[in-house]
């Protein structure tokens, strides 16, 4: 079995630094790298991505929200094509930072509000895949399993690959639990490993309410941002490889 490790990372900003990004990026094989509106700025990105480079990790773009107060977890009212040319312009900045690092940017995760609102909002969904679409270098898209984004990027034509997350709760309906619900995001690492490692057995996520839901997932993303984060990945990092599961991204760049 084979299976990606990701991480958003590059969520400082100025002085300000978030999570530890050497350290994780020792750990996933992909990371999604913030891109100026919820979080970063140039000289974040291009350490993140000289540091993404220097460890062989294929890199995302992850735009969101130009929200820094809200880390981008709060919707801004946007018409669809705003989003549409925010997405771009985020992407775009990541692409010039990345040709100074040496780096190649090979997908986009929107992050966030941006990202939960894809899910279900096929005008969001369809301006962002447009405007992952029109980048060059065939960009891909990694999309929350089982979404609307999901959908309409096979829809397109843009190749998609499907994401669960290790450390946060789900709903019924497949989407994450509100991070103002209790129990939304997890944060002990041996139970986040074991319901991973259930997952990937059996195909079944469990969920709040009622029984477990079939996704699908070549990607599981382990948030960089959250307290215990790069303990959390190498536990799973660890208990993934003991079970001789092969972690490797789940896009081949070449």
């Amino acid at each position: 079995m084979r299976i990606d490790l990701n991480s958003d990372l590059g969520e400082g900003f100025g002085p300000w630094t978030m999570g530890d990004d050497a350290a994780m990026l020792s750990l996933v094989s992909s990371a999604n790298i913030a891109c100026g509106g919820h979080a970063s700025d140039p000289e974040t990105m291009l350490a993140a991505l000289e540091q993404a480079v220097a460890r062989g990790v294929v890199i995302g773009a992850h735009p969101g929200y130009a929200d820094r107060e809200g880390f981008g977890r709060r919707i801004i009212p946007m018409t669809p094509r705003a989003i549409g040319a925010m997405v771009a312009a985020q992407v775009g900045a990541l692409a010039g930072v990345a040709a100074i690092a040496g780096a190649r940017v090979a997908y986009v995760k929107p992050h966030g509000a941006l990202g939960n609102l894809a899910c279900d909002d096929a005008d969001v969904a369809r301006a962002i895949v447009g405007a992952v679409a029109a980048q060059p270098g065939r960009l891909a898209i990694l999309a929350i399993s089982g979404t609307v984004l999901e959908h309409e990027a096979r829809a397109a034509g843009v190749q998609v690959f499907s994401e669960i997350f290790a450390d946060r709760a789900y709903m019924p309906d497949g989407r994450l639990m509100p991070r103002n619900r209790t129990g939304a995001v997890l944060h002990d690492r041996d139970e986040a490993v074991d319901r991973l490692l259930r997952f990937l057995e059996t195909g079944q996520m469990p969920v709040a309410e009622g029984a477990p839901i079939k996704l699908a997932a070549q990607s599981v993303c382990v948030h960089g941002d959250s307290p215990g984060a790069v303990a959390m990945a190498l536990a799973l990092r660890d208990r993934l490889l003991a079970q001789g599961v092969t972690i490797a991204p789940f896009l081949d760049v070449g």
